[in-house]
Order: structure tokens, then C-alpha cells, then sequence
């Protein structure tokens, strides 16, 4: 089977990223220093990069062959492998538009978040379209974001911050990412064709 042109030519590091370098560097920086968030929301429009982004700083926090200095994931690997092929135990990636419940948060992230990483360093949850969770699933998230355990980290994306309450928000790292200019999708096209 073929892979989608989408998956094909996904960014699997920071410096594959397109038109986001104000979040790139400062990730970059946390991963350097060793002075990571607990929790990360990245918000912006379809198509900017979130979840990719998600992906990278998951590999790139759990390389297992990364050098201290070193803040680009290697992708060779297991973990990179595991991670890119969407078979790591501990990046739990979830779509909050399909999974709205509070007890599915009480489920797939609460039961999961207090348990230690299974084989990676970190374990890391990917939210994607947070803002679609129920208040009651928002009431439930907030309570082990508050306290998050040791070697757990949460990535929220949403395409709608305003629907995210300022209780969420407020124990996250905002990162606003930035529509992509022409100039820089014609370079990515240049540079694939």
C-alpha cells in the first residue's frame, strides 16, 4: 500500500518544521537545558504543524541515542522508530473529537498517567482538538494536570483556544503556531517536487 504524500513528507524533526521557529527554539531550549513543561498547548489553525510538532517533541524528548547537547531527535532509534510508526506504548495520542467523555479521560489518561513509562523515559499524551472535550472531561483533565505525575508530559492541540477554559490554559505552555507564507510553501514544494 502506498503512503499518503501527507505522511510521506511529514516532518519527522525540528528542523524539517516549516515557518515555526519561535516554538522550534524554545522547545529546542527545554530539551537542552533539561527544564521541560509539564504541559504544552499548542494552538492554532488547521494544518500549521501541532501534531507534527507533538510527534517531534515526543521522539525527540525520548531519542534514546540523543547526545546531551543534542536536541534533534536521530529517528534509527527503537524509540524514534516506535514513535513514527505510531507503535510507541508511551505517546498515547488521542482525538478529543471523537473521545468528548469524562470517562474517557478518566480512562485513556488518568488510569494511563499513573502508571510509570512502560519503556520510554517519558510518557507522553497528544490531545488533538482539545477543545472539544465535555466541561466534566476539562474538570477531569485539570485535576492531573494540577498534579501531574513524575515523567508525564501533555501536549494539548486545538484549532480553537478560545473553547479551552483559562483553568486548562493557565497550567500550560501556550505556543501560538503561525499560518505558513507562500513563500515558504513554494520552498517545500520546490524542495519536494
Amino acid at each position: 500500500m502506498s503512503a499518503t504524500l501527507y505522511r510521506k513528507y511529514r516532518p519527522q524533526k525540528f528542523s524539517d518544521l516549516v515557518g515555526q521557529n519561535h516554538i522550534k527554539i524554545t522547545l529546542q531550549n527545554e530539551i537542552k537545558t533539561n527544564k521541560l513543561a509539564h504541559a504544552f498547548i499548542f494552538a492554532g489553525p488547521r494544518g500549521v504543524g501541532k501534531t507534527t510538532t507533538a510527534r517531534i517533541l515526543a521522539k525527540a524528548i525520548n531519542c534514546q541515542d540523543n547526545e546531551k547537547d543534542q536536541t534533534e531527535p536521530c529517528n534509527s532509534c527503537s524509540a524514534c522508530q516506535e514513535i513514527t510508526g505510531s507503535r510507541a506504548l508511551d505517546v498515547v495520542e488521542i482525538d478529543a473529537a471523537s473521545h468528548t467523555g469524562v470517562d474517557n479521560v478518566r480512562e485513556n489518561i488518568i488510569t494511563t498517567a499513573k502508571l510509570s513509562p512502560a519503556r520510554l523515559k517519558y510518557r507522553v499524551f497528544i490531545i488533538d482538538e482539545v477543545h472539544m472535550l465535555s466541561i466534566s472531561a476539562f474538570n477531569a483533565l485539570l485535576k492531573i494536570l494540577e498534579e501531574p505525575p513524575k515523567n508525564v508530559i501533555f501536549i494539548l492541540a486545538t484549532t480553537e483556544i478560545h473553547k479551552v477554559p483559562v483553568t486548562i490554559i493557565s497550567r500550560c505552555q501556550r505556543f501560538d503556531f503561525k499560518r505558513v507564507s507562500a513563500k515558504e510553501i513554494v520552498n517545500l514544494l520546490a524542495t519536494i517536487a
